[in-house]
């Protein structure tokens, strides 16, 4: 199903929004929400139709697992309502918002994006001509359509900063969410298998990942 979101709906999820200690299920109530970013004058934005989560220092697939504590992944205990934005294979910028609260590195990672706002911007940044799946149906490329970069991890999400999160009318039932295992994550054992995954049912903008 593709989603649609009224213009009218606008309200910025708070901080405390994020911070709640089930990081599956807050993956979950992503979607449907709306991403938006805003930098230099440049605001995109599009509804969240895949994430994947990880569970802090549980799991073997999560950067923070077993307590890591590196430059890049201190970020992740932060208090939830952060970005952390991290590089694959040095050159693809993924997004994932932190949640839960100080100290417990549970992070969700945006895949796709259903864009709704800024596309002409979208499709300079990924050198596009054509409004297609591949604008936004991964966690790289979204990032790149987005205006998302290294920059911004560590920020909370909120206007100030130039991204944050917004509430919308979409309503999303059960039937309406797929869950799957998560990707390019086979060094993480039993913890690969792990049906970490949810995107919404049907909808053409998420990832094509199998």
């Amino acid at each position: 199903m593709n989603l649609s979101r009224s213009p009218s709906t606008s309200e910025i999820l708070e901080t405390s929004w994020f911070q709640g200690d089930e990081v599956t299920s807050i993956a979950r109530k992503l979607l449907g929400k709306v991403l938006v970013t805003n930098f230099a004058g440049l605001r995109t934005s599009g509804i969240i139709v895949e994430t994947e989560a990880y569970n802090g220092v549980y799991d073997k697939a999560c950067h923070a697992y077993g307590g890591r504590r590196t430059p890049r992944t201190e970020v992740m205990y932060a208090p939830g309502g952060v970005a952390y934005v991290y590089l694959c294979y040095g050159i693809h910028h993924l997004f994932n918002v932190i949640t839960n609260n100080r100290d417990i590195p549970d992070a969700v990672l945006i895949r796709a994006v259903q864009p709704i706002q800024g596309i002409e911007t979208m499709l300079e940044r990924r050198k596009m001509q054509i409004v297609q799946p591949k604008l936004t149906a991964g966690p790289g490329i979204l990032s790149q359509a987005l205006g998302i970069t290294l920059a911004i991890s560590g920020q909370q999400l909120t206007k100030e900063n130039n991204i944050w999160i917004e509430n919308s009318d979409v309503v999303l039932m059960e039937e309406n969410i797929e869950a799957g295992t998560r990707v390019g994550i086979g060094y993480a054992g039993e913890d690969a298998l792990l049906p970490w995954r949810f995107s919404v049912k049907g909808n053409i903008w998420k990832s094509p990942a199998k």
